[in-house]
């Protein structure tokens, strides 16, 4: 249950940024209302996730997966670059998140 709630964070909180995106600086009403509603959903998500996970594995975990999918998504949907650079570095970011996730079994 632990990990579908911060499964679930993540999941709200990318849509969330989706919709940030999508809101066009907050002129659009549908997508800027949904940035509140599922950033919202994502902090409630992640609150009771946190009641079992430790706070720091669920924090890096909930932000790492986080950049890693907007950075996919925003190079799939809405073409922004993805170079040899940011591929290095999202390895990274993957890299520490279960670098992170073994040592919080510990």
């Amino acid at each position: 249950m632990r990990w579908l709630l911060l499964g679930m964070a993540i999941a709200l909180e990318v849509c969330g940024e989706i919709s940030v995106k999508l809101s066009q600086g907050f002129s659009r009403a549908t997508p800027s209302v949904l940035v509140f509603v599922f950033y919202g959903l994502s902090f409630v998500s992640f609150i009771f996730a946190v009641k079992w996970v430790p706070l720091s594995v669920a924090y890096a975990i909930w932000s790492g997966v986080g950049i890693v999918s907007i950075t996919i998504i925003g190079a799939l949907l809405f073409r922004e670059g993805l170079g040899a650079a940011k591929v290095l570095f999202i390895a990274l970011i993957i890299a520490g998140v279960v670098g992170l996730q073994l040592t919080g079994r510990r």
